[in-house]
């Protein structure tokens, strides 16, 4: 494992500093190295054990046969050539959507069979959602042979820049940056009232601002401040409450975003830096309505500080920041200053990380720990870009089956004519897909397949691209904390032993922020102009903060009815009126 482990980290960066690499071989090859985290080393019996390593070992060879033949392949211009590629065609597809099973379940894999469904049989559907028809060999072939499918633009995001993010993530967290984290917002927030909260608010921005992960951020941060906020006293449904809605936060916090920022430079052809900058006010904007919430369930509940005797000293606190700081600062430095791309900034950030794995905030010298360290920053690597291998594989198999057959531009019709040619019933339908689908799939995955179909229509109503993408990306992480399918919220309760939907309702309420920001972009689209106008940017981040403030105190602070429905009416008018609403 170990050694799989260190070729996957060590290729990824290789491809960094090795200059061009053919998509058809880097991208094979990067699929063929996640292969074995999915089917091998994964949990489960016999059947399913051996059964995995057989997928795994016809995929891994379909995937080298790719890379070796890269030339010919390139030649054929998508069609296959025999019964041979047809048979390693049928193997990379069927690889690909049971890899993706296994790895988050049914969902996804369901929603890409049916793509597949659709175009080997769309010809057969009556009226305007059907097509005319595919030859079997083309249409497999730029699926799996061209880089029209598996091997398309959303892969070479993946094999080139979300999984060296990823590995810089895993690097941080395997030292003392998780810790350094939680110091410095225990020393931040803890003495407020609602302290615990807070710092479960901050500590959940920062971590999540590398993990990129709701699932991943609650189960590290919720191990430490759901026992702190239930032992000051804090009701299970709210402490579970703020750790999944701090959590879902992170998905939305530059710089990683769940790896949907990098998605989205492929998709807008807009700067990594830019999209940075234009994504940090909207996720400050989230933090804040938590924040004013958190204070009015303070007028319903004593919600304690953090005790002195239990906030970390000033000394370990600077200490341990360090563990995050240094890295973070060598990769805004080389992005904003040097001027590297962001994988490159990436790569010098996961050096300085790598020797910080060699020192500890006590100022000792551990063999044993440094190894360890070492072995889970090479082990969690690779599982965590082996995920994210799997999910945006089998999502370029619904990119390409809507662009070979034409589907996407069907449905982005059939939207324009249901919301009459409106930009707000657009929005409002386009939302509703977003809620749904992401209730069934990775909030990454659930942004492709939304954006694909419903982003044209909305640009053509007159959106500027970033600020349409910014919206679907937003509204398909809703459902982290919007019941049925709340993952978040699933996994808080389950560590903090409440009730679901109690946690999921006050969720809701918590993370109001989640629903109104990206209505107030498009409302308000100065306020992800941060990097051209800065000052217009602030002005409309200013006015929207109080907008929400107001929302989300009249959903929590008040109890009586009339009070609530005056401030939250009010916030809205304060967030729409005046913006571009018409």
């Amino acid at each position: 494992m170990l050694a799989l482990a260190a070729t996957l980290v060590v290729f990824h960066l290789g491809l960094i500093f090795s200059g061009l690499v053919p998509n058809l071989v880097s991208r094979p090859l990067h699929l063929a190295l996640a292969l074995p985290w999915i089917f091998i080393f994964a949990e489960g019996g016999l059947v399913r054990r051996t059964s995995g390593a057989f997928i795994c070992a016809v995929g891994v060879a379909a995937c080298l046969w790719v890379a070796v033949n890269q030339e010919m392949l390139s030649d054929q211009y998508g069609f296959l050539e025999g019964n041979f590629q047809k048979l390693v065609a049928v193997v990379l597809l069927v690889t690909v959507l049971e890899g993706a099973r296994r790895a988050i379940g049914w969902p996804l894999p369901i929603v890409a069979a049916l793509a597949l469904s659709y175009g080997l049989l769309g010809q057969h559907i009556p009226g305007e959602f059907g097509h005319s028809g595919t030859p079997l060999a083309s249409f497999l072939g730029t699926l799996t042979i061209a880089e029209g499918g598996i091997w398309g633009s959303l892969t070479g995001v993946s094999v080139n820049v979300v999984a060296i993010f990823v590995i810089f993530g895993a690097v941080l967290n395997a030292g003392e940056a998780g810790q350094g984290f939680m110091n410095v917002a225990a020393a931040a927030a803890g003495r407020l009232k609602g302290g615990a909260a807070k710092v479960s608010v901050l500590s959940s921005a920062l971590f999540g601002s590398i993990s990129g992960s709701a699932s991943a951020n609650v189960a590290s941060t919720g191990a430490i401040t759901l026992p702190a906020m239930t032992k000051l006293g804090y009701p299970k449904r709210l402490a579970g409450a703020v750790e999944a809605v701090a959590s879902s936060g992170g998905q939305i916090m530059p710089p990683l975003m769940g790896a949907g920022a990098f998605v989205m430079v492929e998709l807008t052809r807009v700067p990594y830096t830019q999209i940075m900058m234009a994504a940090l006010l909207p996720a400050v904007l989230y933090f804040f309505a938590v924040w004013v919430g958190i204070n009015a369930y303070a007028r319903h509940y004593d919600l304690a500080s953090v005790a002195e005797e239990d906030r970390p000293e000033l000394r370990r606190v600077v200490i341990t920041s360090a563990f995050f700081l240094v890295p973070f600062l060598v990769l805004l430095y080389g992005m904003f200053i040097a001027q590297y791309t962001p994988q490159y900034a990436a790569c010098m950030a996961i050096l300085a990380g790598f020797i910080l794995l060699f020192f500890n905030a006590s100022g000792t010298f551990d063999l044993k720990q440094i190894l360890h360290r070492l072995e889970s920053a090479l082990l969690n690597s690779a599982r965590q870009v082996s995920v994210i291998a799997s999910i945006i594989v089998c999502a370029s198999i619904i990119i390409g089956v809507l662009a070979i057959t034409g589907l996407g531009v069907k449905i982005t019709s059939l939207i324009l004519s249901g919301s009459g040619g409106l930009l707000w019933p657009s929005l409002f339908l386009t939302a509703l897909a977003c809620l749904f689908l992401g209730m069934e799939v990775p909030t990454t995955a659930a942004y492709v397949i939304c954006v694909s179909v419903a982003g044209p229509a909305l640009i053509q109503q007159g959106l500027e691209p970033l600020q349409a993408h910014l919206f679907v990306f937003w509204f398909a992480l809703i459902s982290t904390i919007t019941p049925p399918v709340c993952g978040a919220v699933f996994i808080a309760a389950g560590m903090i032993g409440e009730n679901w939907l109690k946690v999921a309702l006050t969720a809701m309420a918590l993370g109001i922020g989640l629903y109104i920001v990206p209505l107030a972009m498009i409302a308000n689209p100065a306020v992800i102009e941060l990097g051209a106008a800065p000052i217009q940017a602030l002005l409309a981040a200013a006015k929207i903060a109080l907008g929400l403030g107001l929302i989300s105190y009249g959903v929590i602070g008040f109890k009586k009815p009339l009070p609530k429905f005056v401030s939250s009416l009010a916030g809205l008018l304060v967030v729409f009126i005046g913006g571009d609403l018409i």
